[in-house]
């Protein structure tokens, strides 16, 4: 049984970055409901935008993605679910999220399940997860978990991403979300056909005559 594929998406552009704190926390704990299936290997994977700024900015203006870019591309486009993570600037995702989800094929994440996610100065940005994401990866068709994660900079020093934390909380129920989608779209992926030269193929004509005799 193949692994299953998590990548999270982070837009953080600080070092360190609390985008990437966050997208780290829930792909940890995406891992941890994943592996909680008995012999159910799983990868997880992050693409930081950040280092891939330049080369998004090329392939809007050249139509071409740089190698380091494709492979980010290709991580997302193949991943069994994914964690897309943004800082909120005036009220909606960072132009460098957006620029990234646009030069991925927009039928490459048909069906797929995304936990959304994201980072702000204060709680009142919260509203941008489902005014500003959610649409936009419905856009996309792909599938959002039901709980987004929105951390505040008063989550990380009050207590509140510690064991037993508001931000803990809502990092494991949307992991467990994301896992069981992960999970529940691998064991329905198709099956490949076998190949056409595994079929005996019966002219018609025999097929009229069998029909015939009978």
């Amino acid at each position: 049984m193949k692994p299953l594929k998590i990548v999270a998406v982070s837009a953080g552009l600080g070092v360190p970055s609390s985008t990437r704190l966050l997208a780290d926390r829930l792909a940890e704990a995406t891992r941890q409901r994943v592996a909680d299936e008995p012999g159910r290997a799983v990868e997880v994977s992050v693409v930081e935008l950040r280092d891939l700024a330049t080369d998004i900015a090329h392939n809007m203006v050249t139509g071409f993605p740089s190698p380091a870019l494709a492979e980010a591309i290709e991580a997302v486009t193949e991943a069994d679910g994914l964690i897309a993570v943004t800082p909120i600037f005036t009220a909606s995702y960072s132009g460098l999220f957006k620029s990234f989800f646009d030069v991925v094929d927009n039928t490459a994440l048909i069906g797929k399940p995304v936990l959304i996610a994201a980072t702000g100065g204060t709680a009142r940005h919260s509203l941008a997860l489902e005014h500003a994401l959610r649409p936009l990866f419905a856009y996309l068709r792909a599938v959002v978990v039901p709980t987004a994660v929105y951390a505040a900079s008063e989550d990380w020093g009050t207590g509140g991403s510690g064991p037993g934390g508001a931000l803990t909380e809502r990092i494991d129920r949307a992991a467990g979300e994301l896992a069981a989608l992960a999970l529940g779209r691998a064991a329905t992926a198709p099956v490949a056909e076998p190949a056409d030269d595994a079929f005996d193929v019966v002219p018609f004509a025999e097929q009229l005559a069998a029909l015939r005799a009978n």
